[in-house]
């Protein structure tokens, strides 16, 4: 095999599983799988060309889609964390062989994305044609919502960031969010700074309350257990607590965004 020092062409860039124009349902032609042996001979069962699906190639596989796909995925990853999740492992959950998989994606990365939009579609936006509505509560339903997603899927946090992030219903929170804090009366300048200063709030607070949830759960003790193994008796639970400093602290962030309008 050449490699690429020896003057093999470089494979491109990966951008994003949302750009490479493929159906979002199921698979249609794929391109190259970028994550395979580039040695294989043409026409090989595990050859690179041999899941090209036209007349002369194999079936598409039976019984899966993209979103089928995607739910098995983000279960694993709910299940068995970020460092496990692998193509093998999918495919075994899903009682086919990691070739099928490459009919509707390219590699490991096209799943994770594809998960991380999945789960972004689990936070509630608010209406945002109510005129009525008060910017305050539903930055607040925003901010809640996000909370949520981090700690129940706590692979979220390593991959925000990892990726563009441009899928549908990731685009639907962040129009959500941008329409929100343009509701709130900060000049133009003012509208970044503040999406920043809520949701990087939101993200950390999200993500170590994600993690100690997992690290509770998997040394099998509760977390008002283990809060008072480490730090001593609380007269709240561990919960309360931090929904009390969760909501002190984007309170806080609501003030001045306040304080900052009337400042213009």
């Amino acid at each position: 095999m050449v490699s690429e020092a020896d003057g093999a062409p470089e494979r491109p860039a990966r951008t994003s599983v949302w750009r490479q124009g493929k159906s979002p349902g199921r698979g249609g032609r794929k391109s190259e799988r970028r994550d395979q042996p580039e040695d294989r001979s043409p026409g090989s069962p595990e050859s690179p060309g041999s899941a090209e699906p036209d007349s002369n190639g194999p079936a598409e596989p039976a019984g899966l889609d993209r979103d089928r796909i995607t739910a098995v995925s983000v279960r694993l990853l709910d299940t068995e964390g970020l460092a496990k999740f692998s193509m093998r492992r999918l495919a075994a959950e899903l009682g086919v062989t990691a070739m099928s998989l490459y009919w509707y994606v390219d590699t490991k990365d096209d799943l994770l994305e594809l998960a991380l939009d999945d789960a972004f579609g689990e936070v509630q936006v608010p209406d945002l044609t109510d005129e009525g509505a008060d910017w305050r509560d539903q930055l607040r339903e925003l901010a809640a919502g996000y909370r949520t997603v981090l700690v129940r899927h706590p692979w979220i946090s390593p991959l925000v960031g990892r990726y563009l992030n441009i899928g549908p219903r990731s685009t639907v929170f962040s129009s959500a969010v941008q329409g929100v804090v343009r509701r709130t009366g900060l000049a133009p300048q003012g509208l970044t700074g503040a999406i920043s200063a809520v949701f990087q709030f939101v993200y950390g607070f999200g993500t170590i309350e994600g993690h100690y949830v997992q690290a509770c759960a998997e040394a099998g003790v509760s977390q008002d257990e283990y809060y008072r193994r480490t730090r001593g008796t609380a007269g709240d639970t561990v919960e309360a607590m931090r929904q009390r400093d969760f909501t002190f602290a984007l309170d806080l962030l609501i003030a001045g965004i306040e304080a900052m309008r009337a400042r213009e």
